[in-house]
């Protein structure tokens, strides 16, 4: 997946009028500037998928907005060579349901579940951190022009 031209976002039972281009073009530009160029994958799916890799992988038997899945790391080092940071999988309903709510669109609730993901794929962990994935989370959405992100959205 390293090939800039590879797809790195996967879209399962997707709506027609999702702009597919948008999250594209962020999941590329994340690639490229947060990522500095290692690759990652996003599956944009239901919540039932969602469920299912929650209660697999985190033994919680429930839906989720998202999930990542950091890639293992080698032995020599921290992301040494690693051709991909991990995967993320978003829920398509609470990405929606959640874009209602805090009034945006649906892809750009996509984004902020995508950067919250990548941001856990490069180690961060907003639930003992002191703050500082809240921080960064913030600095990239402002970045990107992102509406309010999850952590900031936590603390609200």
């Amino acid at each position: 997946m390293s090939d800039p031209d590879d797809s790195i976002v996967l879209f399962r039972r997707t709506p027609r009028s999702l702009r597919r281009g948008v999250i594209r073009s962020l999941a590329e530009r994340l690639r490229r500037e947060l990522a500095r160029g290692r690759s990652f994958c996003c599956l944009i799916t239901t919540d039932a998928e969602l469920r299912r890799l929650n209660r697999r992988f985190l033994g919680q038997d429930r839906p989720t907005d998202v999930l990542s899945f950091p890639a293992p790391q080698p032995a020599s080092g921290r992301g040494a060579g690693a051709p991909s940071l991990g995967e993320i999988a978003i829920s398509l309903q609470r990405a929606a349901r959640q874009a209602r709510r805090f009034g945006h669109s649906l892809e750009e609730e996509i984004g902020i579940l995508m950067l919250h993901g990548l941001l856990h794929l490069k180690g961060m962990d907003h639930a003992s951190d002191d703050g500082r994935m809240a921080r960064a989370e913030a600095r990239w959405r402002r970045r990107l022009g992102l509406p309010a992100g999850l952590t900031e959205r936590a603390e609200a």
